[in-house]
């Protein structure tokens, strides 16, 4: 629980859907201070005005490296580098075979679920790198891990996300840490685009939530590097 004399704030990037926005309410509840940012405009405005105290929630375009880094000092002038990083932000690929995905949407993609991890980190680390303390959660998948048809430029994103964050870690001075998460399967509209009617066979994100937040908010600097998974994944 934080402290008076330092209240912990996380950045959670796609905070407009599913995972995202579940897990604003779990650590607004244990009273962190929450900076997030998504590309619905107008979930932003709810999310706002829901919480319209000291948390924030910004449109940004994670593929753009500029926008992000203006985002990122604008978070940080207005309070303290996070304590803790959630790369959450992803999309997938409409299911169809490799060469039948049309080049536009490989590219957005990758453009999305690793350019724009990148153009986090890189606005962020620094400052938490000064500090000595963090941690970074980027998260992966089940399909991080392994791999399934029709949905390999997602796949290779996932995989992309495991060794960046293998590498990212060995860079971490002591006392911080970067670990891979697999959230495990939910009932998103992400699964749904995939699943259909059988994604409502699993949790939903506020359920998921309950559980996920706190498995994220046990990792310590002793995790550094490591692959680690929400219970039930």
């Amino acid at each position: 629980m934080p402290t008076e004399q330092h209240r912990q704030h996380v950045v959670i990037t796609g905070v407009t859907r599913g995972l995202g926005r579940a897990m604003c309410q779990r650590f607004i509840e244990a009273g962190w201070l929450v900076s997030g940012c998504g590309r619905d405009r107008e979930r932003l405005r709810s999310l706002n005005s829901e919480h319209p105290t000291t948390h924030r929630f910004d449109a940004v375009d994670i593929r753009d490296a500029g926008a992000v880094k203006a985002w990122a000092d604008d978070v940080m002038q207005a309070g303290d580098p996070p304590d803790l990083l959630i790369n959450n932000a992803a999309v997938i690929n409409a299911p169809r075979p490799l060469w039948d995905v049309p080049v536009e949407e490989f590219a957005r993609v990758i453009e999305i679920n690793i350019g724009g991890m990148f153009h986090v980190l890189r606005a962020f680390l620094p400052a938490m790198i000064e500090r000595r303390r963090g941690v970074i959660v980027n998260f992966s998948s089940g399909w991080g891990r392994s791999t399934a048809p029709e949905v390999a430029p997602y796949c290779a994103t996932k995989w992309a996300v495991e060794g960046l964050t293998q590498a990212l870690a060995q860079e971490l001075p002591r006392g911080m840490a970067a670990v891979a998460f697999n959230p495990g399967i939910i009932d998103t509209d992400m699964l749904r685009c995939c699943w259909g009617g059988e994604a409502g066979q699993f949790p939903d994100a506020d359920v998921w939530s309950r559980r996920a937040v706190p498995a994220i908010l046990a990792v310590t600097a002793s995790d550094n590097g490591r692959s680690v998974s929400a219970p039930g994944a």
